[in-house]
């Protein structure tokens, strides 16, 4: 694209995403893939249920024997979970059943204990007990069949589809490689916190918001560097974290002011430019390029809420887009009250997500002072993205959220 020209925050986000390259791939163990991209489809090992299962405890009989009018059958056996199937004797009698057991040979249904009394080795059924066949008993099979699709590639494992992936017996399974991410901020002013800090300074918030941002999110390697307004020193460390990350985060020095040295000094170190500009506020200085080894080089604004919103807005989502993760439908909410934007440009409005009396949530918009202001982020929960300006968005104007 050309240096200088501006695009929208659609056509940033395809150039982000036409220019990834693909994490690799690992086989790790199940107990370490929480939070990974699956890249590999997992197929049902067997039936599910892999046999007529119990679904309540209580006796297990042959319904034919209800029709026939029997009410009291005497109790031959029991068929606990995890053990070999009985078989049921006769039609008089019953066998006492678990939750999660294989039902007994010659049974067709189970009576619940709440329904049956119990006494001197014989089972007595109230008046009113059906006799319906497979009644509290899971089919085998009900859910799915063995070979059957139940995880697809691009999959994130959270608790329930690692359940899955164990219930198909994977000890191991292929995901997608964390990426190496560098958190750089840039700049004179920055100091430490908890350190001596002098009347014109300020303290670097910056980068513990991105790596909040991204350890909250799941990524566990995570970087972090400082580096003053100085070229050779910029060119020293940005030359060494690249050779080490496939992802650098780089927060400051991308705008048009003397010291905004990193689209320079990224271009020097063969970072091909994509764009340098998005038609939005906050954070339209953003920059995107490509290192020599394909690695994925974000530029944000140093103001802290472009930071966020940038990171939330391309960052998070190329992360994703390399890691092979299926892309989710994106939320969105109604406005809680009017919004009134002149400029021309995508707007980024931080919203707190409220309930009402019916329960149902509203974005209600809380605007900052600036993009300096991210003191005013504190009890919001994300942004809204509405349309280029000018103009009035109403109450219940539908638009998509991003959470922090």
């Amino acid at each position: 694209m050309l240096a200088g020209t501006l695009i929208t925050p659609r056509l940033a986000e395809e150039a982000i995403y036409s220019r990834l390259t693909c994490l690799p791939i690992e086989s790790l163990p199940l107990t370490q893939c929480v939070g990974a991209t699956l890249r590999e489809n997992i197929y049902a090992e067997r039936d599910q249920p892999p046999f007529d299962r119990v679904a309540m405890d209580g006796m297990a009989v042959d319904s034919e024997a209800l029709l026939r009018g029997i009410k009291r059958f005497r109790i031959q056996g029991m068929q606990a979970a995890g053990t070999p199937q009985v078989k049921l004797a006769d039609g008089d009698a019953a066998i006492e059943v678990m939750t999660g057991a294989i039902l007994p040979l010659g049974c067709d249904c189970v009576i619940p204990i709440e329904q049956l009394e119990v006494a001197e080795g014989y089972s007595s059924l109230r008046e009113d007990v059906p006799a319906v066949p497979y009644t509290n008993v899971d089919r085998r099979g009900n859910h799915s069949r063995q070979g059957a699709l139940l995880l697809e590639a691009g999959t994130l494992l959270r608790a329930p589809e690692i359940a899955v992936a164990a219930s198909a017996g994977m000890a191991r399974v292929r995901v997608s490689s964390q990426p190496a991410i560098m958190i750089v901020s840039t700049g004179d002013e920055l100091i430490e916190p908890g350190d001596p800090i002098a009347e014109f300074q300020v303290r670097r918030s910056n980068a513990y918001a991105v790596a909040a941002t991204l350890r909250t999110r799941g990524f566990g390697r995570v970087g972090d560097d400082h580096v003053p307004d100085n070229e050779h020193l910029m060119l020293e460390r940005l030359a060494l974290h690249l050779t080490t990350h496939e992802v650098v985060v780089l927060s400051g020095g991308v705008s048009m002011g003397k010291f905004d040295l990193v689209p320079k000094v990224l271009q020097q170190l063969g970072v091909q430019q994509v764009f340098h500009k998005i038609e939005q506020r906050p954070g339209k200085p953003m920059w995107f390029g490509i290192g020599p080894q394909g690695q994925a080089v974000f530029g944000l604004p140093g103001n802290p809420v472009s930071t966020l919103v940038c990171l939330i807005r391309y960052v998070i989502p190329a992360i994703a887009e390399a890691m092979g993760t299926k892309r989710a439908q994106p939320e969105r909410l109604a406005l809680a009250s009017p919004v009134t934007f002149q400029p021309a440009l995508t707007y980024f409005l931080p919203v707190a997500i409220e309930h009402d009396d019916w329960g149902r949530p509203w974005a209600n918009p809380r605007r900052t002072k600036g993009s300096g202001d991210f003191l005013s982020l504190t009890g919001t929960d994300g942004f809204v993205e509405l349309p280029p300006g000018p103009n009035t968005y109403p109450k219940g104007f539908v638009t998509t959220v991003y959470r922090w």
